[in-house]
């Protein structure tokens, strides 16, 4: 009985682990609109998504791909 509470308990913390990165990449995507108008009008070539990719670190950005 005891091994059972034990991964629920791991599960719990693994799922606030997962929330509190969602969390953190909302609160990116919101700075990167916050933020974009004043970075195109100094480099109107960037578009959104090269924007807000370039706030996330390059730890993040190849997480879930195979090479």
């Amino acid at each position: 009985m005891k091994s059972k509470m034990q991964l629920v308990s791991v599960g719990r913390e693994n799922r606030l682990s997962g929330d509190e990165q969602v969390r953190r990449e909302m609160q990116t995507f919101l700075q990167a609109l916050d933020s974009y108008p004043e970075h195109f009008a100094r480099n109107p070539r960037i578009t959104f998504d090269e924007y807000c990719s370039s706030l996330i670190s390059p730890a993040k950005t190849g997480r879930g791909r195979s090479n």
